[in-house]
């Protein structure tokens, strides 16, 4: 080889070298937006941890199964008190090896929720290709204080935002096998609204891969497996089409002035207008140039071969899904009226529609907009908050988190001792002591347990704090019916969000109670009480939750389910026996 030729080649080798460093750099740059996000949710996560006094009701449940009682609230009783079917399943396995539920619920929601975050960067970095991208959606959500809060907390909060995040990355690497679909078929059991989101992204992928009639079924049936399943599962064993608390909540009515006040509670402090107006300041110009650029193709002479055209351009579906999904998903938390959670039942959603703007591509439009709702997520992270910190609301939502810090005089509460509200701390104290006692009833709130109990039944409303403090082999019941199907059933009162069923103390006595009647209690409303609850829907309400699990109990579940789930009674026992029992 020539030195002419060595000297022609040194620059091609410089070139190639230094092309490769700017790879190696940009790869750098785009795995540090990646984690980044992830890195930053996980730490302010951390800075607020907490129990919820529902991630406690999970807590007991898997208490349950893990003592072999079935996964149930109370012993005896079948309930399905879990919202979030998987989560409880995970928590299950998480209990196995003797890890403590409560702390392996807490941290597994803040890695759930990091991971989440980490699968969005992933799913924006890979819808922009190799352009170069900016923060921008992430921002809005690394601001708020409610996903703060929710990082942890117990529930199942976490779960959905790495599911709902992991699915949309598969379906922006247009991921399509059996696995995919079983994936994205999840929603239904992370929570049951989420089947929402299940059945658009179902819909997204087929839509940008146009399988085969064959293949269609065949993927649909993977997506319904796992749901369709453990539904069986659950009108057979629980008797029930939905987990009791969207039977108590009553989730299939519609509330929608307080659902939109809901909205406003959450919009209205962080002033989320600010951000939305940012997005759509720099949405329209990017949907002109996209316009103006394309090409214009002439008509082919000859005429091209009959293909039949997408119903929408494939690039655009993966950006469309989640934003349908997430509007989707809102519409239904402000029909069903809102949540008493301050802004937890709106996170999945705006999670939803701020995945295709997680990171946004490096425009002179996205960059005024980033920089605009950096400084509005500098002033909300720093100084906006909710009007009712550690206390509840006027409208009945509560600042969750602040209020279980108050309550149990901690920092970061785990395990709820209420050492700041006395009156949790006497309730407590009488379970334990009648407990020890072998008292077989307990008397609170003029309701006691049946006499031949084998242990203390305890009647309270936090009933995750309730579950903690009354023993497995007893009862923890709650008149608001979260975990007990008789509550759950009867008719709603006018009262706050998500706690507006309480079961008089009468229907208890006649259900639970034996010996004398408490002081205060009317003896003609209970024994009326007790004659309804043999009658009819009751009786069988009553059949289909405590008669031994046996085929032919698991087929009359099934078959009366429509109607059982439909079934409320009267508060007032008079007119609940007149009306069950025709008298």
């Amino acid at each position: 080889m020539t030195s002419t030729q060595l000297s022609l080649r040194e620059p091609d080798a410089a070139l190639g070298l230094l092309n490769s460093r700017r790879d190696v750099g940009r790869r750098i740059r785009r795995g540090v937006l990646c984690l980044l996000p992830a890195c930053v949710i996980a730490f302010a996560g951390f800075q607020r941890r907490w129990m919820s006094d529902d991630g406690h009701i999970y807590v007991r449940t898997v208490r349950q199964i893990l003592a072999g009682n079935g996964p149930v609230f109370n012993a005896g009783e079948r309930a399905e008190s879990s919202t979030g079917t998987l989560w409880q399943w995970l928590l299950v396995l998480a209990g196995l090896p003797g890890i403590d539920i409560a702390r392996a619920a807490m941290y597994g929601g803040l890695l759930l929720t990091a991971a989440g975050f980490a699968f969005a960067s992933l799913g924006a970095l890979r819808l922009y290709a190799d352009k170069a991208v900016l923060p921008l959606g992430c921002l809005v959500l690394l601001a708020l204080p409610p996903v703060w809060d929710f990082a942890t907390s117990g529930l199942e909060t976490g779960l959905a935002t790495c599911w709902i995040a992991g699915a949309w990355l598969l379906l922006v690497t247009r991921a399509h096998s059996p696995v995919t679909c079983v994936i994205l078929g999840l929603g239904p059991l992370v929570r049951p609204d989420l089947a929402l989101v299940s059945a658009v992204f179902l819909g997204a992928q087929w839509l940008m891969v146009q399988p085969s009639r064959r293949a269609t079924f065949g993927g649909l049936g993977a997506a319904l497996a796992l749901p369709v399943a453990y539904e069986i599962f659950r009108v057979g064993y629980y008797g029930q089409l939905m987990p009791l608390p969207g039977v108590t909540k009553e989730a299939s009515q519609s509330l929608w002035g307080r659902g939109f006040g809901y909205l406003v509670d959450f919009g209205e402090p962080y002033l989320l207008w600010m951000p939305a107006l940012f997005l759509l300041a720099a949405l329209l110009p990017s949907a002109a140039q996209r316009r103006d650029a394309a090409p214009l193709v002439p008509a082919p002479l000859v005429p091209a071969p009959l293909v039949p055209a997408p119903l929408v351009s494939a690039p655009l579906v993966p950006a469309l899904a989640p934003v349908v999904a997430g509007l989707l998903c809102w519409g239904y938390v402000i029909k069903v009226g809102g949540d008493f959670m301050h802004g937890r039942m709106f996170l999945p959603g705006l999670l939803l529609m701020l995945l295709p703007v997680f990171l946004v591509p490096l425009t002179r439009a996205w960059t005024i907009a980033a920089v605009g709702i950096g400084i509005w997520a500098v002033a909300c992270a720093g100084w906006l908050r909710m009007p009712y910190e550690g206390r509840i609301g006027p409208g009945g939502v509560a600042d969750e988190r602040g209020v279980y810090v108050q309550q149990n005089a901690a920092a970061h509460p785990l395990h709820h001792d209420f050492a700041g509200y006395p009156s949790n701390m006497a309730w407590a104290r009488l379970v334990r002591d009648a407990d020890r006692a072998g008292t077989p009833s307990l008397f609170l709130a003029r309701t006691p347990a049946a006499a031949n109990s084998p242990t203390v039944t305890g009647v309270y409303s936090t009933l995750g704090f309730s579950g903690t403090v009354v023993p497995l082999n007893g009862a923890a019941l709650d008149p608001i019916g979260l975990a007990y199907p008789l509550a759950a059933h009867s008719e709603r009162i006018n009262g706050r969000v998500g706690h507006d069923k309480r079961l008089p103390d009468t229907w208890i006595f006649a259900d639970r109670g034996r010996g004398a009647l408490p002081e205060g209690l009317d003896p003609a409303g209970v024994a009326a009480a007790r004659r309804a609850l043999g009658c009819g829907p009751l009786a069988e309400l009553r059949a289909a939750t405590r008669d031994p699990m046996t085929p032919g109990r698991f087929l009359r579940n099934v078959t009366g389910v429509w109607e059982r789930t439909s079934f409320r009674f009267p508060n007032d026992p008079v007119q609940a026996e007149r009306k069950l029992c025709g008298r």
